[in-house]
């Protein structure tokens, strides 16, 4: 090996050692930035826990209850309640079962006798019913 060859496998070995050295401190540099960071962060669980006010809380209107099948809806809209009281028994089950426990018009369907398209159709009608009496009770 000459001293030339001898001399680039230096530099070259050099060159290595300052490359994982950059490497090496840029790694530990992120590692304590992060660090600092996650100490000055505050947990939301903390926050919501001890000291600080909910970010949102119901609001003081006035509730209305429309019971159906021995369950209890809160409503906040009386124009909603009444409509919704002076609807048939079936419709309102309709109703409930639909908009308030979510469930599918095959369950509805079953649950009153008939498919699950006429299920569908039992709903679309109790709710243009429903509107047709809020419009009415609206310009009274």
């Amino acid at each position: 090996m000459t001293d030339f060859e001898a001399y680039q496998e230096y530099i070259q070995r050099k060159h290595n050692a300052f490359c994982k050295a950059v490497i090496r401190y840029a790694a530990r540099d992120k590692i304590l930035q992060l660090r600092r960071k996650w100490e000055r962060q505050i947990s939301l669980d903390y926050l919501m826990d001890e000291k600080f006010v909910q970010f949102a809380g119901p609001e003081p209107d006035e509730e209305y209850p429309f019971t159906v099948c021995g369950q209890t809806v809160l409503l906040c809209n009386a124009a909603l309640a009444a409509a919704l009281s002076a609807q048939p028994k079936q419709t309102q089950e309709v109703i409930l079962r639909y908009y308030f426990l979510r469930q599918p018009q095959r369950v509805i369907g079953a649950h009153i006798g008939r498919t699950r398209s006429t299920a569908g159709r039992h709903i679309q009608l109790a709710l243009q019913r429903l509107r047709r009496l809020m419009e009415e009770n609206r310009y009274e």
